[in-house]
């Protein structure tokens, strides 16, 4: 594979930046405190342990992207998840993880090419090829809450992990 990259699938473009975001996500989920999970740095923000939650569940939405046309949020299915501490978040991002390298490993280029659609309150709101979709709504979408998430931690006195580069932690 090295060096063939315009025989690549879009499945195998896609697998090494998620592996290494997922990689980047779980070091920065490692560090979230038992104790602050009810911490808030605004009244309108999420708590800390919510916001582990959100990017715990959010792999998973990939695995839905891949494996539904839609998501309708006004059906009332989504449940978020709410976890009780570090270790339930980090179990649910680990199954979420594995269970969406699994569906974008087995994803042929004729179906990341289909259109994947998102419904909020009647409105369509997004509609794209599934693989833009995995992109968007859910590759870019963790990188934005794994910033909340360093910066909730920075706030609270905790090491920020390197990511793309050293942090001032661990320089």
């Amino acid at each position: 594979m090295p060096g063939d990259f315009p025989n690549m699938t879009m499945s195998q473009a896609l697998l090494p930046e998620f592996d290494n975001e997922m990689k980047f996500t779980r070091k920065a989920l490692e560090r979230v405190p038992d104790d602050k999970f009810d911490w808030k740095p605004h009244a309108k923000s999420m708590s800390l342990g919510r916001l582990a939650g959100h990017l715990a569940e959010l792999v998973g939405f990939a695995t839905a992207i891949i494996g539904t046309d839609g998501v309708n949020f006004d059906k009332g299915e989504y449940k978020p998840l709410v976890a009780k501490n570090r270790a339930e978040v980090l179990e649910a991002f680990d199954k979420n993880v594995a269970a969406t390298h699994e569906a974008i490993a087995g994803a042929t280029d004729d179906h990341l090419r289909q259109p994947w659609h998102l419904i909020y309150q009647e409105k369509k709101l997004f509609e794209a090829p599934r693989a833009a979709a995995l992109r968007s709504m859910a590759i870019n979408h963790i990188i934005h809450h794994r910033g909340q998430l360093t910066v909730y931690l920075r706030l609270n006195d905790v090491a920020v992990p390197s990511i793309y580069g050293p942090s001032a932690d661990e320089m």
